[in-house]
């Protein structure tokens, strides 16, 4: 349509222009765009070679442009008196018109609120303001989409954005200063998902200095250091999980950690791929929780994530955000917690990250006494800084609102809480009371944790803190620095020293392993062997034990089986679930052909049973952080470099309370009938015999043993246990059937015995049959046959004529008796329901588990298996049967409960 319109040449303020053209113009949307002034509607653009510039405007007029130099080209209009939606048609050399819109015409994307809480400090969603973001916009000639940048550069003379969508050119698009804040922004239509791009920052010493973007939520690929403009289009499936993390409290439950660096678990995965193998070998496993080396952006592989430059993207180099979403996805509906290690102490000086941001120290404090980290040679955050705080503690909030992480473990703090930190004197700067204590470190720990625990309830901050700072556990309202969680280095360090002595040297260092508990409830602690422990020439966890490979093995997994059973959450780095040998390195896969060695694949089994068996019980972790879960059987046997104790859960300690016993013996030395104290009377059975794993050896794990009326240790009861040299054992009590159940027993016993003399002769030329494997379940109505059954399975384990002529005198006697107990099934069904629950639950899941592992034996060593299973289940006969003869073949023989604790796979199902 022709123009009615009598245009005008416009006026330009020259040095606005001139500024702009050099590049040094920090308001161009002054300049730029449309303004309604006295003198009409004039319009400015930029738009260098072009031939030609016309406006259409949304009334159907069209405005030609003149050029004014450089590229500019403008027109007023004075009959035009409101502002009007526009369109610029461009055309250049080809000779074809090009529609676009113009950037500069439209308003700030950031309010006058979120301006105002960057400024104080308290935009919690700052990452939904600052960086790129995907934006559209409907006017009256139609939706406009485009990219929305934004950045806090308050030091700068003027920004540009460049990238793929302006050929990389530093002139094209300024950005504006919104006010005083140090906030620029643009919005740039057409700008889409995918497009790379950066800031040219000009900063206060006039050098412009190309930067990534600090709040960019997607990278390219490292080596390549772009920002990538991204949205999220990822819907979540983890709604349970989700809804179970806002009720529970991850402090006092189960806590078994798996720490990962998900470039070297097997290398060459990418996120969905990891989704897939890592989810289910984790689950395999029995942890509870995966905690992933940091997966923020970094442009250096082998720090192993350790030096951030992009603080809110993932790392494009296992795929992108939504791939990432993905792996956390699929492990939340495992049943898998993600806790991800956070770096908010330092970061890297590379020049086109966070260092001297817009020309100045922005991020990093200005002066280098505590802006500079000698160890690292990394910059340190300016925790003072009211932004700074802001940016780190709404990056903590973004990892676990917008990935769903469940906790994060935060890096490097002792180096945050103290000035002097690897600074030697005079080459520190004193807090303002002149100490040590980096105080406004302190007070960004503390915010970032309350404000963690306030606006995402159900996760968990954990800290790397290695010095005896106190609280740091504690309340924040008490003082202390709010973290739910702090790692034990000092148990770290003393176990870690005991396993390198040879066992002949063990008893003179045996507080090496008793120190912990003196300080045990001081925090919440966590356990860690870590990445930390088994790289830079320390060598493996396998290799740090003295001895032979044997030796070394055994060590290995009796102190794992230590750690699972010492009050705290545990943590291994992987590798050590099947006792890798080498140590890690970040640039190769794990040894995963050590798998295919019988006696590395039963480290990895022991690994899944002791996962298996603590999370199933709660005196491992129900009162993890109190006294009260925790006794000594007796710290002091340093002769026989042994340790030993007690876990409980809630409840009466003598009656109900869940409780293992521990023994642990460090010596080189097997201590037959080692005999400790209980709590409480009855049967007590192996439920985890380490020594058990090693693939030639038989396993006590199953083994029912009666506690003695022989007090020992401080406790009522005692056990007499065989503890393999390097070896752990775990102990639990088999729960006891309750008094109505046992009156129906007597009932149809007394029936039963009336013929036993009938059952003798009818047997007594039959041959003694091998022992049971497997036992049928009761099952209601029919108990009387499911009873005849066990009377038949309890004379099968006689190994003596005698004895199986009584079995099978009860068996004759459990037919007939098979009326009565009819009639007594319907009143009784409940109650050998809730024994045999009972039972199973607590015993029959533990000891098949840790049995069925314990006889797994790789191709290889089948023959050797099937006799070390013979020996172990003949010398659990023998034990039963001798409690048998005290009553027990007569009285029990008809019951539903099976004399001895199932321990096969059979038995199990």
């Amino acid at each position: 349509m022709t123009t009615t319109i009598q245009p005008h040449p416009s006026t330009l303020d020259e040095t606005a222009l001139t500024a702009f053209l050099e590049g040094r113009n920090g308001q161009p949307h002054e300049l730029l765009g449309h303004h309604l002034g006295p003198g009409g509607l004039t319009i400015t653009a930029y738009r260098p070679f072009a031939r030609s510039v016309v406006a259409r405007l949304d009334n159907g007029e069209h405005l030609p442009l003149e050029h004014v130099r450089g590229g500019v080209w403008s027109i007023t209009a004075p009959a035009l008196t409101r502002t009007h939606d526009y369109r610029l048609l461009v055309t250049w050399d080809d000779g074809i018109e090009h529609e676009q819109d113009d950037p500069y015409r439209f308003a700030p994307t950031l309010g006058e609120l979120d301006r105002h809480l960057i400024n104080e400090g308290r935009h919690e969603q700052l990452w939904t303001v600052l960086g790129s973001h995907i934006r559209s916009y409907t006017g009256p000639l139609g939706e406009v989409s485009g990219a929305s940048f934004a950045l806090w550069a308050p030091n700068a003379k003027a920004v540009h954005v460049v990238g793929d969508f302006n050929g990389w050119d530093r002139l094209s698009h300024p950005m504006r200063a919104l006010g005083t804040t140090g906030i620029w922004e643009l919005f740039l239509p057409g700008a889409g998902e995918g497009a790379n791009y950066q800031f040219a920052i000009r900063g206060s010493d006039d050098v412009v200095r190309t930067k990534s973007d600090p709040m960019a939520r997607r990278t390219e690929i490292p080596p390549k250091v772009a920002s990538v403009v991204t949205a999220s289009r990822y819907t979540w499936h983890d709604d349970e999980w989700m809804e179970r993390r806002r009720e529970r409290n991850p402090h006092v439950g189960p806590m078994s950690i798996y720490e990962v660096h998900l470039g070297s678990w097997r290398q060459g995965l990418s996120y969905v791929e990891l989704a897939e193998h890592l989810v289910n070998y984790v689950v395999d496993l029995g942890f509870t929780h995966v905690e992933l080396l940091p997966v923020m952006e970094h442009p250096y592989g082998p720090s192993w994530g350790y030096q951030v430059t992009g603080y809110f993207a993932p790392t494009a180099r296992f795929g992108t955000p939504d791939e990432f979403r993905y792996l956390v996805d699929r492990l939340h509906q495992a049943g898998i917690g993600v806790i991800l290690d956070w770096v908010p102490g330092h970061f890297p000086r590379d020049e086109w990250a966070l260092a001297r941001f817009d020309g100045q120290a922005l991020y990093e404090h200005p002066d280098p006494r505590r802006g500079d980290q000698p160890d690292w040679g990394t910059h340190v955050f300016d925790f003072g800084r009211p932004e700074v705080r802001n940016f780190l503690v709404a990056n903590a909030i973004y990892w676990l609102e917008e990935f769903h992480a469940d906790g994060l473990r935060v890096d490097a703090v002792a180096s945050m809480l103290y000035l002097d930190f690897s600074r030697p004197e005079g080459q520190w700067l004193p807090n303002k009371y002149g100490g040590r204590e980096y105080l406004e470190a302190v007070q960004l720990l503390q915010e970032t944790n309350a404000t963690v625990y306030k606006r995402v309830p159900g996760v968990v901050m954990m800290a790397e803190e290695s010095t005896s700072w106190p609280g740091v556990t504690a309340p924040t309202k008490d003082g202390g620095l709010g973290f739910g969680f702090k790692w034990n280095m000092g148990w770290m360090n003393d176990s870690l020293r005991y396993l390198a002595l040879d066992p002949i040297y063990r008893s003179y260092h045996h507080n090496n392993l008793t120190f912990s508990m003196v300080y045990a409830y001081d925090e919440n602690f966590v356990l860690p062997i870590s990445h930390d422990e088994v790289v830079h020439g320390k060598g493996s966890l396998l290799r740090k034990a003295t001895g032979s490979r044997d030796e070394q093995l055994a060590t290995l997994r009796a102190f794992l089986a230590f750690m699972w059973g010492h009050p705290g959450k545990q943590l291994v780095f992987m590798g050590t679930e099947f006792a890798q040998e080498s140590e890690w390195a970040d640039a190769r896969s794990l040894d995963w052909w050590v798998l295919d060695q019988p006696a590395h694949y039963r480290v990895h089994a022991q690994v899944k049973d002791m996962n298996a068996l603590y999370r199933s019980n709660r005196a491992f972790w129900e009162l993890d952080r109190e006294p009260a879960g925790f006794q000594w059987i007796n710290a002091d046997d340093a002769n026989n470099n042994t340790y030993s104790w007690l876990r409980f859960g809630t409840g009466d300690r003598s009656a109900d309370a869940p409780v293992v016993a521990c023994v642990m013996n460090f010596s080189g030395s097997t201590h037959e009938g080692y005999r400790i104290g209980v709590p409480r009377r009855g049967r007590w059975t192996v439920v985890l015999d380490t020594a058990g794993y090693h693939p030639e050896a038989p396993s006590s794990a199953g083994v029912v043993l009666e506690a003695a009326d022989i007090p020992w240790n401080g406790q009522p009861w005692s056990v007499s246990v065989t503890v393999a040299r390097l070896s752990t054992v775990w102990l639990v009590p088999v729960p006891e059937p309750d008094e109505t159940v046992a009156a129906v027993e007597s009932e149809v016993i007394e029936g039963q015995l009336a013929d036993e003399e009938a059952m003798a002769q009818a047997h007594e030329a039959a041959p003694i049959p091998p022992p049971v494997t497997a036992i049928p379940e009761a099952a209601g109505p029919e108990a009387p046959t499911t009873k005849a059954a066990a009377t038949k399975a309890a004379a099968k384990k006689a190994t003596t004529r005698k004895a199986a002529t009584t079995a099978k005198k009860a068996t004759t006697a459990a037919k007939k008796a098979a009326t009565t107990a009819k009639k007594a099934a319907a009143a009784t069904e409940a109650a050998a329901e809730a024994v045999t629950d009972a039972v199973t639950g607590v015993v029959t899941e533990a000891a098949a588990t840790v049995k069925k592992a314990a006889t797994r034996k790789a191709p290889a060593k089948k023959a050797a298996t099937a006799k070390a299973t013979t020996e172990a289940t003949t010398t659990k006969a023998a034990a039963t049967k001798k409690a048998a003869t005290k009553k027990a073949a007569t009285k029990k023989a008809a019951t539903t409960r099976p004399a001895t604790p199932p321990t096969t796979e059979g038995e199990q199902a």
